[in-house]
């Protein structure tokens, strides 16, 4: 990663102060004892890592486009290991800043082989992150044998109400950086990259990350509350939930990937009393504390009680995540809030494009079927896109991604 001083912008939460309060009880946005939350539009990921793909453990981005694509009919592994290798050399590129191709080529007659509207802008911190679906290792290209063991289309689970037109996909690509054209333009031109070979399945365009990363403040949701207090932040963490290492020897250092689109239904949650929201979340709004606490951090006690009653319910959204009501269980989350705009009701469709790392699907199937089944927070959101993908290592200078699935 590089940094400069070049590009940086520190956001308008920081120290800004309202101009006028609006009503009485208005409060200012930022608390004074927070980090300030700024960016370094110049920063760069490498893509050769040699280890982890970037955009895992990467702290979140601003912006991130999520899109899943289907191989075509008859597309062959040979097919597939040629895009992987196009992709891999491309998206180093355009982490590095540059295009890939020629904007304007010499020939008016000819193509561009770059769209062009990322030029001149920032890298804004840029990564990319490949995933490949359970279809990769059906029985179209051969390559079942080299299955992550682990890696299998999600079973039904409590709650959900899946839209086909948002489930699965052979491969998956997360973008994220802190500019939206910048992201945006890494997607476009690596779906153009993929035509003849693959067919864009499901996206969603998420904005205003909704996961913390390490150093960095813990973001909102678009309930308004503090998301990911307690994520995974640190190596030993990542190396004990995160990172695959008793696989295959080409999966080493990759990890699973879960991605679902939940939908929520603002309306009716604007609408619930506060007591309502911290008795669904178990927090405060404001601090993000506990209801057993005063600051956000602290750690929630599921044992106390008032009145006879536990002060956090245990089907709260933190009682039924902790790790303490889950053997030690967790999962990284990387998730962004999301907006299309109104629904055919003429009410907000927005909600969480939830994104998570970890070295076995099963730990998401056994958080979510139990959330599934009790969470208070079910009577407000609705989980309606799915799909699971392996996230395969980064590839050394001079290799590309899942190389030695080839072979």
């Amino acid at each position: 990663m590089s940094l400069s001083r070049r590009g940086f912008i520190a956001s308008a939460g920081a120290g800004v102060a309202l101009g006028a309060a609006v009503g009485a009880g208005a409060q200012a946005y930022a608390d004074s004892s927070e980090p300030v939350d700024a960016v370094d539009l110049s920063t760069s990921y490498d893509f050769y890592t040699g280890s982890h793909q970037v955009g895992i453990a990467t702290p979140p981005q601003r912006h991130c486009i999520f899109m899943t694509f289907d191989l075509v009919a008859g597309a062959t592994s040979k097919d597939l290991q040629v895009l992987l290798a196009t992709w891999s050399a491309a998206i180093a590129q355009l982490q590095a800043g540059r295009t890939v191709g020629q904007m304007e080529p010499i020939s008016l007659s000819a193509v561009a082989t770059d769209t062009g509207e990322a030029y001149g802008l920032s890298t804004a911190g840029l990564t990319v992150t490949v995933g490949l679906g359970p279809g990769v290792f059906d029985k179209r290209l051969g390559l079942a044998a080299h299955r992550p063991k682990l890696l299998a289309p999600l079973p039904a689970l409590p709650s959900e109400s899946l839209d086909p037109k948002l489930t699965g996909g052979d491969l998956s690509v997360q973008a994220c950086a802190d500019d939206p054209q910048v992201v945006y333009h890494a997607i476009r031109d690596l779906a153009r990259l993929g035509r003849g070979v693959v067919e864009v399945g499901w996206t969603v365009m998420g904005f205003g990350r909704a996961s913390a990363g390490a150093e960095q403040s813990t973001p909102r949701n678009l309930m308004g509350y503090k998301d990911g207090t307690r994520n995974v932040s640190t190596e030993a963490q990542r190396a004990e939930f995160v990172w695959v290492d008793d696989d295959a020897a080409w999966a080493a250092g990759g990890t699973y990937q879960v991605a679902r689109k939940i939908q929520m239904d603002i309306e009716i949650w604007d609408s619930a009393t506060m007591q309502t929201q911290h008795e669904v979340f178990g927090r405060t709004k404001v601090a993000g504390a506990p209801l057993t606490g005063t600051r956000e951090f602290d750690t929630p006690d599921f044992h106390a009680t008032a009145g006879g009653k536990p002060i956090i319910d245990p089907d709260s959204h933190v009682a039924l995540a902790s790790p303490e009501n889950n053997r030690g269980l967790r999962i990284l989350r990387r998730g962004y809030n999301f907006t299309d705009g109104l629904n055919e009701a003429g009410q907000l469709d927005a909600g969480l494009l939830f994104i998570a790392y970890m070295n076995t699907p099963e730990a998401f199937i056994r958080l979510q079927t139990k959330m599934g089944r009790s969470d208070k927070l079910n009577e407000y959101i609705t989980h309606v896109g799915s799909g699971v993908f392996f996230v395969p290592p980064a590839p050394k200078p001079g290799h590309y991604l899942a190389e030695q699935l080839f072979g």
